[in-house]
């Protein structure tokens, strides 16, 4: 499987940007995708997940009621659409990929860098 992260940006405070995540090859057995983030000096931490059939979104409680995680699923492209952006969600935005409930993320993908200026 093969992840393609894309979208980050420049983005003012207050701003929105939309990534994508571009998922091929093969897709069978995947149980949900992720969002991620690593902001510099900083762990990895989870942003927000999705079932692969589009459904049961999850989110960390710093985006709630500002990220969407969405799934187009001819497209097998997942999307984080994040609104009234922060300084402090400035990081590389990763996705990744799950095939199990028990399993962990794998499959990282290359990563888009979100800009946060205050």
């Amino acid at each position: 499987v093969q992840l393609q992260a894309s979208g980050g940006g420049l983005v003012q405070a207050g701003g929105s940007l939309r990534l994508s995540c571009e998922v091929s090859g093969r897709t069978w057995g995947i149980y949900s995708m992720g969002w991620f983030r690593q902001a510099p000096g900083k762990a990895r931490e989870f942003v927000a997940s999705i079932a692969w059939r589009g459904i049961n979104p999850n989110y960390a409680d710093s985006v709630k009621g500002r990220f969407t995680i969405s799934k187009d699923n001819p497209k097998d492209t997942v999307y984080l659409q994040m609104n009234d952006l922060k300084p402090e969600d400035t990081a590389i935005y990763y996705c990744a990929r799950r095939s199990g409930s028990h399993s962990n993320y794998g499959d990282w993908g290359q990563g888009t860098l979100v800009t946060v200026s205050s």
